[in-house]
């Protein structure tokens, strides 16, 4: 009998260590060293499929210029918010991962867009749900495919001989912490199991030009389980965000070797299935029949689409000692920096009130294009006067107060004219060159706080 071989592997970053230790050299993390039986023979490792490559074709290193390279046409799924995120459409040969909370949405994305390509072959891989259970959520959508495949199974080498015969065009792993190699002999979902089963199917995807999607669980603390290296294989990484007691999901991107990093998707769940938002601007503006002190309107930048959004904010006197500061969906070290400025440079006192901000919609925001925004809330509470319902704001907030200038201005003006605002208040330093006529919105540029105080409430 053949000596069982152990290591221990850190199930932050993926490091393999002889013994066991209390912190990782690599990450440096505490506690994360875990013991996992290693696979004897290492020759074996990695391979998607035996008799699959070409014994022949040895790979030599080629001068830059000598390599012949065509624009390879990207497959369109069909879905503009997935194409958008992707940076437009599926490359061939990709390996995409999507991570996100249970129930948010994943599994039921990917088989919708399995669905929705009518004229491609899919296979789609679960080893969490039965072929009856994907039937029955496939019921509930409105698309109907002849070339949709399922297949539940969970052994990579078996997923290889179906594919081998089935020859998919696109291929759907549900999800890859359920994937086990039998080069390995830890358990699935292991740090050793998911970096193998990632490299083979990477292997797959990277000789036969076939784009594959990853289902990836997450951490209790959002990250997506498994090694880092995990994250680093991959050519895309989208992260599925979003409430499960709301009814809109987000579709971000952190890596994409093919694209832009700052696109956004959303969507809208419904009984069946998952619905683009066209228009998210028009679901993110709360419908109020009244005007409400401490709302004001912001017009951000996600990636290339420009989106307004409603900022809440709730300044009340500190009942029970200590100021809280509390910001949803905003940065709370931000909104503390703009606290310091609108009581140093405009005179407010702010040190024994409660401050709460909210982003309507349940989105994360990152614009600086959004803190004019967050100031005329802050104001408008404290002051307990509303803001028009008709202005909205862009424009960044310095620390001496004055107003400067955001990026694609004109996209925001656009934005701002389209969803039927009168005004939009913004930087005088962002009007250089703009040609107003082009606008049917009133612009009013400001250099400083003080300026846009008396726009507002005098």
């Amino acid at each position: 009998m053949a000596k069982i071989k152990t290591a221990y592997f850190c199930q932050n970053c993926g490091v393999e260590s002889a013994k066991w230790v209390g912190k990782c050299p690599s990450c440096g993390e505490w506690n994360t060293y875990v013991e996992e039986v290693i696979q004897k023979e290492e020759s074996q490792r990695g391979a998607w499929k035996p008799g699959n490559t070409d014994p022949k074709k040895v790979s030599k290193p080629k001068r830059l210029k000598e390599i012949n390279y065509e624009e390879q046409s990207r497959l369109v799924s069909g879905d503009e918010e997935l194409d958008r995120v992707l940076g437009g459409g599926i490359v061939p040969g990709s390996l995409v991962l999507i991570g996100g909370e249970p129930g948010i949405g994943k599994s039921t994305l990917m088989l919708q867009i399995a669905l929705m390509l009518r004229h491609t072959k899919i296979l789609y891989v679960s080893g969490e749900e039965s072929e009856n259970q994907i039937k029955m959520r496939s019921e509930r959508m409105k698309y109907q495919s002849d070339q949709c495949y399922v297949l539940s199974e969970t052994n990579t080498q078996h997923i290889f001989q179906q594919i081998e015969l089935l020859k998919p065009d696109l291929l759907v792993i549900d999800s890859i912490q359920t994937l086990h190699s039998q080069y390995v002999a830890s358990a699935a979902g292991s740090v050793s199991q998911v970096r193998e089963c990632t490299a083979e199917l990477m292997k797959f995807a990277k000789q036969t030009g076939t784009p594959v999607f990853l289902i990836g669980h997450i951490t209790k603390d959002g990250s997506i389980a498994g090694p880092k290296i995990l994250e680093h294989m991959v050519d895309t990484v989208l992260q599925f965000e979003g409430d499960r007691h709301l009814s809109y999901r987000i579709l971000r991107t952190s890596k994409n070797r093919f694209g832009s990093t700052n696109e956004l998707g959303i969507y809208e769940m419904h009984a069946d299935g998952l619905k683009a938002v066209t228009n998210p601007s028009d679901i993110l503006l709360t419908q109020r029949e009244e005007q409400l002190n401490g709302v004001a309107i912001g017009a951000m930048l996600e990636g290339n689409r420009p989106l307004l959004i409603e900022i809440q904010s709730l300044v009340s006197p500190a009942t029970y000692g200590t100021p809280q500061r509390s910001s949803t969906g905003h940065d709370a070290k931000r909104l503390n920096m703009l606290l310091a400025v609108l009581e140093k440079r405009g005179g407010m006192r702010l040190g024994q009130q409660d401050v709460f901000l909210n982003v309507a919609g349940g989105l994360r925001v990152d614009d600086p294009g959004l803190d004019l925004s967050v100031c005329a809330s802050i104001i408008s509470s404290h002051e307990d006067s509303p803001i028009d319902p008709g202005i909205c704001f862009a424009g960044e907030v310095g620390l001496g107060g004055e107003i400067r200038a955001v990026n694609r201005i004109e996209s925001r003006i656009a934005e701002a004219a389209k969803m039927g605002f009168q005004k939009i208040i913004l930087s005088r330093y962002a009007i250089k060159g703009l040609d107003k006529s082009k606008f049917s919105i009133e612009i009013s540029p400001v250099g400083k706080l003080e300026e846009m105080y008396r726009h507002l409430f005098l």
